[in-house]
């Protein structure tokens, strides 16, 4: 009899020692019942700012933003899954050096939200080179006037690209496909393709920023990142010429935007990242009519939920499973 407990005791162990337990920072919403449902080999609990410490004790893994006072609470910690693209918040605070520094693995959305954040990048590209934000005005009081109409075409005309990750590639794709010259900058050696004519180092930004036409911010903020395009950038920039940020507000210089643009050296901006985020009222920026901004929604699109909750889910079954994970991030790095 006591070896059939014991033998019961210990299979009952084993299946616990199979089975993960991971969190899910958010409500019993549909994207919790699709991560719960991935593999019977993970349990999926959802977990609040009262509940987390108490559950991430023992937890093998977390879906969201991790806090260091969380990840100081927990024991077995495997795998940390952010859903966003970038990941500053979560490594680049104030105590978060004991996570960095841990063997804990970080993945991200970086690669899955390129689209529709390429997308929209080109969005707010149009809206000024197409003179849309006149139209815009003359709609309001119902004005007919075709004439002069100052569109501007992008075909043989150069766009420099800071940062050629996930966001950026698309970004070039989409330039490329529009007849333009692309110059990518980025800190990582990247494999020659066709839609690139020409990769940088950041030590080379200040060399390439005069030849381009439009410059497009889709790096993320990091510490070697973080305002890397400050004013004397903006006074590099060709007279004339278009300024797009859909990465983080932090990599670029606010008020170095709002001086080029009150100088006319730029002919137009768009902007879906600011800081500071929310963009305050009575900014300087709101008040230019050639600036197209938008509240941080560049990565929301009728597919970006099911590409997000398809990496993450992914990750569950990878995680279960013993195999390497997606979309890893360097933490030091910040990408």
């Amino acid at each position: 009899m006591k070896r059939l407990l014991l033998a019961l005791a210990l299979s009952a162990c084993l299946l616990s020692a199979q089975t993960l337990k991971i969190l899910y920072y958010g409500a019993e919403d549909d994207n919790f019942k699709k991560f719960a449902a991935v593999t019977p080999k993970a349990k999926v609990v959802a977990v609040d700012a009262t509940s987390v410490m108490t559950e991430i004790v023992d937890a093998d893994g977390f879906i969201g933003s991790i806090k260091p006072e969380q990840f100081a609470a927990a024991r077995q910690l495997k795998w940390v899954g952010s859903m966003s693209a970038g990941v500053e918040n979560i490594l680049f605070v104030p105590g978060a050096e004991p996570f960095r520094e841990s063997n804990v693995t970080l993945t991200s959305n970086r690669v899955v939200q390129g689209i529709e954040i390429a997308d929209h990048a080109w969005a707010l590209l149009l809206y000024t080179t197409r003179g849309l934000h006149i139209f815009q005005q003359h709609k309001v009081s119902e004005t007919w006037q075709p004439r002069p109409y100052p569109g501007i075409e992008l075909r043989g005309k150069t766009a420099l690209i800071v940062g050629v990750g996930g966001i950026g590639t698309q970004i070039a794709i989409r330039a490329w496909a529009f007849g333009m010259h692309v110059i990518g900058v980025d800190p990582e050696d990247k494999p020659i393709v066709p839609y690139i004519d020409r990769m940088v180092k950041p030590e080379q930004l200040n060399e390439v920023i005069p030849q381009a036409d439009v410059v497009f911010i889709s790096a993320p903020d990091t510490p070697k990142s973080h305002k890397m395009f400050g004013g004397p950038q903006f006074e590099l920039m060709k007279q004339k010429s278009y300024f797009v940020a859909v990465s983080r507000g932090g990599v670029y210089d606010m008020p170095g935007l709002v001086k080029a643009l009150d100088s006319n050296r730029l002919a137009g901006a768009g902007v879906d990242v600011m800081d500071p985020e929310p963009l305050p009222k009575g900014h300087a920026l709101w008040k230019f009519n050639n600036v197209m901004i938008t509240p941080h929604i560049a990565g929301r699109s009728d597919h970006d939920v099911e590409r997000m909750t398809g990496t993450i889910g992914e990750n569950i079954r990878r995680l279960a499973e013993g195999l390497p994970l997606m979309n890893v991030i360097d933490k030091r790095r910040g990408y």
